[in-house]
């Protein structure tokens, strides 16, 4: 059963095939994948296969996405979730992706805080990571106000248009 999550100003909810649109609009966005580490969506098929890989991750316990939906209005504005979920080790790692129309609003840092509660509370993790670039200031002053804490560099950890990017790791305890 996927649960539906909300903040202030969004609806966290599953994301369906009816959404292909608005992750297309994400994911084939420059601005938002520079720093995703994947190749820019082409086509909406490629949209809806995401759609999929989302439901399929969810299904086997291996990951947790939501669509964020600005309340009173339809469609997606982002995505928001867990990947690399490990029930038996009590961890995942968050990721998120947003619209520029959507940047420097609050809403993610809204939807990393909700999700990240969730996780603690509801899916009784322990730990929390993320990885990101090193050159996402935005995503990087985010995970830090939201409370993560800084534990290293992964050297040439992701690549993103056939090159090689180092990337910090953070965490957040359950504790």
């Amino acid at each position: 059963m996927f649960t539906t999550l909300e903040t202030d100003r969004l609806i966290l909810r599953e994301i369906t095939k009816s959404d292909a649109e608005g992750i297309f609009s994400c994911f084939s966005n420059e601005s938002v994948i520079r720093y995703y580490g994947q190749d820019r969506l082409e086509t909406i098929e490629q949209a809806e296969s995401f759609v999929d890989f989302f439901a399929k991750n969810f299904k086997e316990k291996r990951g947790i996405r939501w669509g964020m939906e600005r309340k009173g209005e339809k469609g997606l504005i982002g995505t928001i979730g867990f990947n690399g979920w490990s029930p038996k080790h009590k961890r995942a790692e968050i990721g998120y992706e947003i619209h520029p129309d959507h940047w420097r609003k609050g809403y993610t840092l809204e939807a990393v805080l909700r999700v990240t509660e969730y996780g603690f509370e509801t899916l009784e993790l322990n730990r929390i990571g993320a990885v990101v670039f090193i050159n996402n200031q935005a995503s990087n002053n985010l995970l830090t106000k939201a409370g993560f804490q800084k534990e290293g560099i992964l050297r040439d950890y992701m690549c993103q248009n056939g090159e090689s990017h180092d990337t910090y790791v953070y965490s957040i305890l359950r504790k």
